[in-house]
Formats: C-alpha cells, sequence, structure tokens
C-alpha cells in the first residue's frame, strides 16, 4: 500500500505572523543543502512555486512523472500537485512560492483548465535566448527586491514577477490567447468587486488595496481598457442601480438615493444628471412611459 503524500504549509508560520504574506523567494541551495540535496515529495494546497534553476543538474518529481532537469529552465508546480527534487550540489537557482490566489487575483491567471499554469511542467529556456536572458536578470532583481526590504518592494516584486509569467507564457506557446489578457483580468476583479460593495461608498485606494496593487497601477489599468477611472467605473454600476430602481420600484429619490451610500440627495441628483443628462425624477417619468408604450403597443 502506498504511503500518503504528505501535504506540507511550510510558510504557515510566517502567514499567521503576517496577514499580508504572498510570497516567499530562496535560493534552491538554501534549502535542500539542508536535506542532503533532495526534497520528498509532497503537496502545497495553498502555493504555486516556480523554481528557476540557471546551472546544475537534478531531477524533478511531478505527479506521477520524473523529468531531468535542463537548466537552464523554470518548473512551475501548480497547488496540489505532489513533487519533490533530487539536486546535484553544484546546483544554481531560485524557487519562488506565492500564495495561489494572489496569482490569481492580481494576475487573472490559472482560472480555467486549459491555461498553462494548470499543470505542472519543466520549461526549458534556449541558451542565449533574449527572453532566456531577460528571465534570468528579472529572477535575479527579483530575488535582490525580495532580500533588500527597499520601499516599493511589493509593487516591484509583482512586477517582475508578472514580466517573468508572461514570457513564460510565450516560451510554452500558450501566448496571451490561452490565460487571458492581464490586464482585462485585472479590470473583471475590479468589477466584480465593485459589484459587491458600491453601496458602502468605497474610494479608489480602498478597491486598488483589496487588488493588492496601487491607486496609480490600477487606474492606469483601468484606463488602458476601459478608458475610464476608477471613479467612474465606481460611478457607472451606482448610476446603473439608481436608474433599476427609479424606474422598476416605488421608492423616493431620498430613498434610493440613502440606499446608495449618498447621505445628501441633492448631491445623488448632480451626480445622476451629470451621467445621464436627466434629473433622477426626469429620467423616472421618461421611462415608465416608454414602457407603458411598449406595453400598450
Amino acid at each position: 500500500m502506498r504511503s500518503p503524500v504528505p501535504t506540507y504549509d511550510l510558510y504557515g508560520e510566517i502567514r499567521a505572523k503576517r496577514p499580508d504574506f504572498w510570497l516567499h523567494c530562496e535560493t534552491i541551495a538554501s534549502r535542500s543543502s539542508t536535506h542532503q540535496w533532495e526534497i520528498g515529495v509532497h503537496r502545497h494546497e495553498s502555493f504555486q512555486q516556480f523554481l528557476y534553476i540557471r546551472t546544475g543538474s537534478g531531477d524533478a518529481i511531478l505527479g506521477p512523472a520524473t523529468i531531468a532537469l535542463t537548466p537552464p529552465c523554470v518548473v512551475a508546480i501548480p497547488p496540489g500537485v505532489s513533487h519533490g527534487f533530487r539536486f546535484s550540489r553544484d546546483i544554481d537557482g531560485l524557487v519562488i512560492t506565492l500564495v495561489a490566489e494572489r496569482l490569481r487575483l492580481t494576475a487573472g491567471l490559472a482560472k480555467r483548465p486549459e491555461d498553462w499554469l494548470s499543470k505542472p511542467r519543466m520549461i526549458p529556456l534556449p541558451g542565449g535566448d533574449d527572453d532566456a536572458q531577460y528571465l534570468d536578470e528579472t529572477f535575479s532583481r527579483l530575488f535582490d527586491e525580495f532580500e533588500a526590504q527597499r520601499p516599493g518592494r511589493n509593487d516591484l516584486i509583482e512586477a517582475y514577477l508578472t514580466a517573468a509569467i508572461l514570457i513564460l507564457g510565450r516560451v510554452v506557446g500558450g501566448g496571451q490567447e490561452e490565460f487571458g489578457d492581464l490586464n482585462l483580468a485585472r479590470v473583471e476583479a475590479l468589477k466584480d468587486l465593485i459589484g459587491r460593495h458600491f453601496r458602502d461608498q468605497l474610494p479608489a485606494e480602498a478597491y486598488a488595496k483589496q487588488l493588492n496593487l496601487s491607486p496609480t497601477h490600477l487606474n492606469r489599468i483601468v484606463r488602458q481598457v476601459t478608458g475610464m477611472s476608477i471613479h467612474d467605473l465606481i460611478m457607472a454600476r451606482v448610476i446603473d442601480e439608481a436608474r433599476r430602481a427609479l424606474v422598476f420600484t416605488t421608492h423616493s429619490v431620498q430613498s434610493i438615493a440613502g440606499h446608495l451610500g449618498f447621505s445628501d440627495a441633492a448631491y445623488f441628483s448632480r451626480c445622476f444628471l451629470r451621467r445621464t443628462g436627466q434629473t433622477p425624477r426626469q429620467y423616472r417619468t421618461a421611462e415608465r412611459q416608454n414602457l407603458r408604450r411598449g406595453t400598450d403597443g
């Protein structure tokens, strides 16, 4: 009878002490050298891992398969997949472990079964290739930034990681079509959050924080994808709900304004007028007349 594969939460202690923990980066040698250069088969339910191997040799056990490592290469391991490694003593590389939910939320990746990140794989990097050289520099910068603890650390780490993942997708052959447009996925995640919280009148900064992005970066993405600001996107959702309430309920304008988080009905009316060209009462009257004409016809 086969022994069960152990499930590890290697950084559980860090996560307990630091709720904002989302990524860990270390050299492969720093961990494997303390285990005779061999990492037994195990799995992580919550973590996505990337091993970047510059030089050396070894084997990777990925699920039922054993694969010879051919540096330079990247090994991608999604959550829940059993894996283990045997490394040579001259191994040179990095292991990056990140919370899988953070990857899905901020990068919009690994959402569908066909996405290249949904399966464990070794990705050989052609020697001398421009992308391979850029990946080497990007992973090095990510590691340096992780170690240095400088201001802006998280934003830079995320930028380096995102660039590396997009280039790896190109190397794999998935490209933009396979795992979706990065910025479009982020905007969809923002719209989902707005749909759940627009009545709370949250500022743009609160949404950016939930998406683990700076407000400036998120606003730039939203403008690129939609041509609107974050505030415009929030107000568009508020006005859509106001339109529905004005036509399909008998609530007063003041009541609708309060339900949508406005303490001042006059300010709500000005916002509505600015975005629709009509006051709430004008809009209600006109739309109900249109509905009656449609029913009578």
